[in-house]
């Protein structure tokens, strides 16, 4: 229903040179690389972990690295408008855990599809939505990948089903998205991520449940950024181990923070679902820098010492940048000539949600049913505001 709506929106936030584009043209190199995975990477629950090594292009393993960092610059962009109060309302950052969105989306095919709870901005982006289309939603104006109409939570892309707003509804969801590409004869997986917080919600286990017994193509992805909301993880599940929480599914848990690592397990369960051997769920350990959302502080919980110990010992761009370096893909000018590019691409994109204008009035009433549903009318709060078609 909405993706008609959008279309129109996204092919003209897609207009502008990509930074894919800028760094392709700087640096491409068929040469492959192996990188090697630290003992303790990946675990296994009732199946045999990915393996411990990965070769792709050098070309590819910088294309890792960029994206990355423009997710990072556009949540800093986010976080500066948000405190400048471009952008009211919720607004969730995923600062600190760019290497799932990036890692994620690096093992997946366009026809696969993905759909996740509020912390969406780096998949939408990564699912090929715009710069420029998502900084406008979130400051509610008509360019934005929703018109405007969603912000930060419903954000929507090419088989990019969002951004939900209900904790843990997008999963059994996503197990519907993969019953359709069953039912359909696709080669393709779906991605349901949630986390922490949402995986003691009880339809989590129901689309579990379902999932297996009809063998979905459907991975499970619980991000663990150790606190849902200001309640740390221990204090809230009896079993922390997400991953070994599908009992009859089999699971892996992986370092969130390794960008190369979650690619790693996505390829492997991806195989794994379009084999027909049906689902399986993945945790991975991960971390954000911020509050649960802006309006939180995330010190209340915390101590600053152990976000500072993750940022200087884990941080997913700074430990890959340093594994680039140490295998001579790419120099350090290359690696800061894409910062700077990310940077300016963010910062154009910012400029131009800012020049644009909100939504017209008229648009509150559209895309609530597909046009041509023969919906005569939609009700106001009162008689007087009844719109009628």
């Amino acid at each position: 229903m909405l993706r008609t709506a959008f279309a129109t929106t996204l092919k003209a936030t897609r207009a502008q040179p990509s930074l894919r584009t800028l760094a392709s043209r700087r640096f491409m190199s068929s040469e492959a690389v192996t990188f090697s995975f630290a003992d303790g990477t990946f675990e296994g629950y009732n199946i045999d972990t990915p393996e411990s090594a990965v070769t792709l292009s050098k070309t590819d393993a910088v294309a890792l690295y960029r994206e990355m960092q423009t997710v990072r610059r556009l949540e800093m962009a986010a976080d500066s408008s948000y405190k400048h109060k471009l952008i009211r309302g919720f607004c969730h950052l995923c600062t600190g855990q760019e290497a799932v969105p990036v890692g994620v989306e690096g093992a997946l095919t366009a026809e696969d599809a993905v759909i996740t709870a509020y912390r969406c901005h780096g998949f939408t982006y990564m699912r090929g939505a715009s710069p420029v289309g998502i900084l406008a939603e979130l400051m509610g104006r008509g360019g934005g990948v929703s018109k405007g109409k969603g912000g930060s939570m419903h954000m929507y892309a090419p088989n990019f089903y969002g951004g939900n707003g209900i904790v843990g509804a997008q999963v059994p969801l996503g197990a519907g998205i993969a019953m359709a590409q069953k039912y359909n004869g696709q080669k393709a997986c779906t991605v349901a991520l949630y986390g922490d917080g949402a995986a003691n919600q009880g339809q989590v286990f129901e689309a579990y449940n379902m999932a297996k017994l009809w063998d979905l193509p459907v991975i499970f992805v619980c991000e663990n950024n150790k606190y849902g909301m200001g309640t740390a993880a221990g204090r809230a599940a009896a079993n922390t181990d997400y991953y070994t929480r599908g009992q009859y599914i089999p699971g892996v848990r992986v370092n969130g923070m390794d960008v190369l690592a979650v690619r790693q397990t996505i390829a492997y369960a991806r195989d794994h679902a379009i084999a027909g051997k049906g689902p399986m769920v993945v945790e991975m350990k991960t971390y954000r820098y911020g509050g649960h959302s802006m309006s939180d502080p995330g010190t209340t919980y915390r101590t600053r010492e152990e976000v500072q110990h993750m940022r200087s010992t884990s941080d997913p761009i700074t430990g890959y940048k340093q594994r680039l370096l140490e295998n001579g893909v790419v120099s350090e000018a290359d690696l800061k000539a894409i910062d700077k590019d990310a940077k300016k691409l963010v910062d154009d994109a910012l400029a131009a949600a800012k020049a644009m204008p909100e939504p017209a009035a008229h648009e509150l009433w559209d895309d609530v049913y597909v046009k041509g549903a023969g919906v005569p009318s939609l009700r106001g709060r009162v008689p007087e505001e009844t719109h009628y078609y």
